[in-house]
C-alpha cells in the first residue's frame, strides 16, 4: 500500500490521465466491429472526454453514454463511473448515472425489434451491465472513504500535537513562575538581608577602609537586587500559577527564621498537626516575606508574628510598628505579594495586606483546613 502511494503521488495526474485515454481508446480499436460514423464521433467523443473526468466528473459519465450504446466499449464508461463515486458525495446521482451507463450498454444498437430470444438476452445482460457498473462506484466509494479516514486520522494527530504543544508549555510556563517564586523568596531574601547588614556597618563603622568594603558590598547587592528582580519579572512574564514541586521549609523552621531575620520579633501562637505540608510551606513563605519587608522598608521596628487557628481555618498576621529611623533605598522587585496572593489562591484561601492605622503594616494569610 505504501508503495502504491509513492507511485500515486510521484506519477502527475495528466500523465494518468492520458494513459487512461490511451486504454479507452485502445479497448474501443479491439472491439469495434461495425464501424459507423455516429459510432467513431461517440467514441471519440467519450475517450477526450476523460480528460476533463476529475473537473466534470457528472458531465463525463454523460459524454461516455453515447459511445456506451453505439460501441461494445468498458474502459470509458466505467473509468468515467469510478471517478465520479471518487469524489461526488451524492449517492442517487451515482445510482441514476450506473443506471443510465449499464441501461446504455445492455441495449443493442441500432434500436430495432426484438425477438423473445433476444429481449430475453437482454435483460441478461443488463443485470451483467448493472452488476458491472456498480463495481467501479463502489471501489470509488471506498477510495473517498479511506481518503476521508487519511485526513481525518491527520487532523486528530494534528490536534494530538497541539495538545502535547500546549502541555509542554503549560509545564514550562509552571516551572518558571515556581522559580521565579523561590527566587523572589530564597535568593532575594538573602541579598536583602546582606544589603542591609552592609548598608547598617557602612554607618556604624569609624574606619574608612571598612566603610569602602561595606559600601562596596552593599552596592554590589543592590545591583544584584535589581538584576534578580528583572529575571523574576522576565520569568514570571512567561509562567502561570505555579505548583509546589521541591521540598521546602515548613512550620517547624518558623522560629528559627524568626529568629533569624534582623529584626525584633515576636513568635506567639500554634497550629494543630492535622495542618498539611502546602499550608505550612505558604506560611512559612508569608511570614518570611513580611519580615524581610520590615527590615527593607521599616528598620528599627518590632513585628509580632501571630498564628492562629479559627473558623475551620488556619492563618498567620505579621504586623510591624513604624520604622523608628529612614529606610535605605532599596529595590523591591514588586513580586512578593502577588506571590503570596497566588499562593493563597492555590490553596483556596486569602491574603490581605496594608498599613496599620498607627503608621506600621500587617499581612494577613488564612488557608482552610479539613
Amino acid at each position: 500500500m505504501n508503495r502504491w502511494k509513492i507511485f500515486r503521488d510521484r506519477v502527475p495526474p495528466s500523465a494518468v490521465d492520458a494513459a487512461l485515454i490511451v486504454l479507452a481508446a485502445l479497448d474501443v480499436w479491439l472491439n469495434q466491429w461495425e464501424t459507423t460514423r455516429v459510432g467513431v464521433v461517440s467514441a471519440s467523443i467519450g475517450c477526450v472526454a476523460l480528460a476533463f473526468r476529475r473537473r466534470y466528473p457528472t458531465a463525463v459519465v454523460l459524454l461516455t453514454l453515447p459511445a456506451a450504446l453505439t460501441q461494445d466499449v468498458m474502459v470509458a464508461p466505467l473509468v468515467a463511473l469510478f471517478t465520479l463515486a471518487e469524489r461526488s458525495r451524492d449517492r442517487r446521482l451515482m445510482v441514476v448515472c450506473a443506471a443510465l451507463s449499464a441501461i446504455a450498454t445492455a441495449i443493442p444498437w441500432p434500436p430495432g425489434d426484438l425477438t423473445t430470444h433476444e429481449r430475453t438476452w437482454t435483460l441478461i445482460r443488463l443485470v451483467y451491465t448493472l452488476a458491472t457498473a456498480a463495481a467501479p462506484v463502489l471501489l470509488g466509494q471506498l477510495v473517498q472513504a479511506r481518503r476521508d479516514l487519511s485526513r481525518r486520522l491527520a487532523e486528530i494527530e494534528e490536534v494530538k500535537e497541539h495538545e502535547r504543544a500546549l502541555h509542554a508549555q503549560a509545564v514550562l510556563a509552571r516551572e518558571r513562575a515556581q522559580l521565579a517564586r523561590e527566587m523572589h523568596d530564597v535568593v532575594s531574601h538573602q541579598v536583602s538581608l546582606i544589603a542591609v547588614q552592609a548598608g547598617a556597618l557602612q554607618v556604624a563603622a569609624k574606619d574608612g577602609e571598612t566603610k569602602e568594603a561595606a559600601r562596596t558590598i552593599r552596592s554590589l547587592s543592590v545591583g544584584t537586587l535589581d538584576e534578580l528582580r528583572t529575571m523574576v519579572t522576565l520569568l514570571r512574564a512567561s509562567g502561570g500559577d505555579a505548583t509546589q514541586l521541591a521540598p521546602q521549609p515548613t512550620l517547624a523552621e518558623l522560629r528559627r527564621l524568626v529568629a533569624s531575620s534582623g529584626v525584633e520579633a515576636e513568635l506567639t501562637g500554634e497550629l494543630p498537626a492535622v495542618v498539611g505540608t502546602p499550608a505550612q510551606r505558604t506560611i512559612y513563605r508569608t511570614v518570611q516575606e513580611a519580615l524581610t519587608n520590615v527590615r527593607k522598608h521599616a528598620p528599627g521596628a518590632s513585628a509580632t508574628v501571630t498564628l492562629w487557628n479559627e473558623g475551620g481555618a488556619v492563618g498567620v498576621t505579621v504586623s510591624n510598628r513604624p520604622p523608628s529611623r529612614p529606610s535605605l533605598p532599596l529595590p523591591g522587585s514588586r513580586q512578593g505579594l502577588v506571590g503570596l496572593r497566588e499562593r493563597a489562591e492555590i490553596l483556596c484561601g486569602t491574603f490581605e495586606s496594608g498599613p496599620t492605622s498607627d503608621g506600621g503594616y500587617e499581612v494577613r494569610m488564612r488557608i482552610p483546613v479539613g
